[in-house]
């Protein structure tokens, strides 16, 4: 099987764990689908108020199925494809999902993987995971989309040194250069993202989409939640000294 992602939810937290078992997670042509197609449904979803995408078995994610690529690179049209409907379908559902996402990151992360987790709002790594898309050893670039992606995310010195000279970063250089919001060790890893996805959780979810939805420089109507349940709740909330009910 050419791996899975899996998708529980748990009340208002969703996860999305990628897994493909000996390939350290690697993104296989069905699990793109796979991918564009659960992020579709989160953002219908208005009980999700986070969204955790995380590797299994102590990986994000190790870049492409390189196995799979003889059977459609080669042909211009197959490969146009891939990354503009396969790939670019999933990391746009992902860009333009209105719920806040948490990147768990451990292990590798690597091309693929750092585009998704370039998608994500929030990045937490565990201090021993490496960063990087050396695909320049395998003869071909980034396709442009996915390379504004990850250039914007990870800042462009970066994105420069990955690409063109195939180098792979730590996770202390990622947090410096902007792209993790924090690095941690071990279990203070695992701890921390647990207590970011509380911290998330409790906040409104109405102005946490709208928030999203002004970060993506979309036309909206800046005041429209003046007069909202949630606006009132959470001013009457501080003013009285007690937690919001969002």
């Amino acid at each position: 099987m050419a791996g899975q992602i899996h998708l529980a939810i748990d009340g208002p937290v969703a996860r999305v764990t990628l897994d493909y078992g000996g390939k350290f997670n690697a993104m296989s042509r069905s699990m793109w689908k796979t991918l564009q197609t659960i992020f579709l449904e989160l953002q219908t979803n208005a009980a999700v108020r986070c969204v955790v995408v995380q590797g299994a078995a102590g990986h994000f994610c190790a870049g492409g199925d390189i196995s799979e690529y003889p059977s459609f690179r080669f042909d211009e049209a197959q490969l146009q494809q891939f990354h503009e409907q396969e790939v670019w379908g999933a990391l746009q559902a992902m860009l333009d999902c209105d719920v806040t996402i948490l990147a768990q990151i451990e292990g590798n992360c690597m091309g693929a993987g750092v585009e998704i987790a370039s998608c994500c709002d929030l990045r937490v790594a565990k201090d021993s995971s490496r960063f990087g898309a050396p695909i320049a050893r395998l003869g071909f670039p980034m396709a442009p989309k996915e390379t504004a992606l990850v250039s914007k995310a990870v800042g462009e010195t970066t994105a420069r040194a990955m690409l063109l000279a195939a180098e792979v970063f730590d996770a202390a250089h990622m947090q410096i250069c902007g792209f993790l919001t924090h690095c941690l060790p071990g279990e203070a890893w695992q701890t921390h993202c647990e207590a970011m996805v509380k911290r998330v959780i409790q906040l409104g979810p109405q102005s946490t989409r709208l928030n999203k939805q002004t970060l993506r420089s979309l036309p909206l109507s800046p005041y429209s939640y003046a007069n909202s349940a949630e606006h009132r709740e959470g001013i009457d909330a501080f003013l009285q000294k007690r937690n919001p009910l969002f």
